[in-house]
This record gives C-alpha cells, sequence and structure tokens, in this order.
C-alpha cells in the first residue's frame, strides 16, 4: 500500500504552532486505516492513494473550484484510474486518486457529532476512499450500502462503534 501525505507542516515543531485540529491528524492512524481498506476491498497492495490536509481557505477555493459551491467542506474526493473494488483473486491496481481533509471542518463537525476529532477525521477518510473506489449516496439505496460499507471498517478498525456520520 502507498498512501502518501501532503502536509501544512514540515515537522513536530511547526505542527505544534498550529491549531488543536491539525494536531488531531495522526498519519500513523490514518496510515494503519487505509491499508485496512485496502486489504478489505482488495486493493493491491502497490495501489496509491494520496491525503491531503488544509485549510478552509484552500477548501473552500477547491470545492467552488470542481464542485460550484461556496465555502470550506469537510472533505473531498478526486479519483485517477477509477478503480472499483478488487477480488481475493484480482485485486486493483492503480492510483486510487486524492482525499483531501480539511480539519477544522471535521473538528466542528466532531463536537456536533460529540466524538473526536481524530474519529471524525478517519470516518471522512473512509468515507472518501469509498468515493475513490465509484460509492456514491445520492440515493437512498446507494447511501445506505456506502454507510454500512463505512460503519463495518470503522468498526472494526476502531474496535468499537463507528462514530456518527456527518454530512454537511
Amino acid at each position: 500500500m502507498s498512501v502518501s501525505f501532503d502536509l501544512p507542516w514540515d515537522g513536530p515543531q511547526e505542527l505544534e504552532g498550529l491549531a488543536e485540529c491539525y494536531r488531531a491528524v495522526d498519519t500513523d492512524q490514518l496510515s494503519a486505516l487505509v491499508e485496512l481498506a485496502f486489504t478489505r476491498w482488495h486493493l493491491h497492495p502497490d495501489t496509491e492513494v494520496s491525503i491531503a490536509v488544509v485549510d478552509e481557505e484552500r477548501m473552500a477555493e477547491l470545492h467552488e473550484q470542481w464542485l460550484d459551491l461556496p465555502g470550506a467542506t469537510d472533505v473531498m474526493s478526486f479519483p485517477m484510474d477509477e478503480l472499483r473494488e478488487g477480488t481475493p483473486e484480482e485485486p486493483s491496481l492503480g492510483v486510487l486518486g486524492d482525499v483531501v481533509l480539511c480539519p477544522p471542518v471535521a473538528q466542528r463537525q466532531a463536537q456536533a457529532a460529540g466524538h473526536s476529532t481524530q474519529d471524525e477525521l478517519c470516518l471522512l477518510t473512509v468515507h472518501s476512499l469509498l468515493h475513490l473506489l465509484g460509492h456514491d449516496h445520492a440515493q437512498e439505496e446507494e447511501r445506505a450500502r456506502m454507510f454500512a460499507a463505512q460503519r463495518a471498517l470503522l468498526e472494526e478498525f476502531l474496535g468499537r462503534d463507528a462514530p456518527v456520520e456527518t454530512m454537511t
């Protein structure tokens, strides 16, 4: 599994100077979560995904540029090779795409839902990975399927109930 991070800080000292929501970004935890997702959804170990962490200003720019919607959102997904879940015999291989997380929005959602910012970032990462694999939640049947897959992976990873889904 190849996961790369694009972070708005260069090291621990710079991170300490940022808002609390950025300190909740645990790249080791997110990497382990992505690894589990790759295993469960039968993605080849050489499949690539990147996770970028951005501030609200940058997220608002991306949100308007790509979805023509105002303001910052929690997470955006940019698929690359249009991969789908593989099988044990034939795992999917390629560039899955990019996940863009906005910790300030995630923190507000986590507080409103009553769970930690780290839990929210995990939820948003899984949600985004599912979008990269072609899942959607526009129709109720699709939403039920996508959110069930999201909850199942999060519960396995966290070893407890998944955080409450948030929708902005």
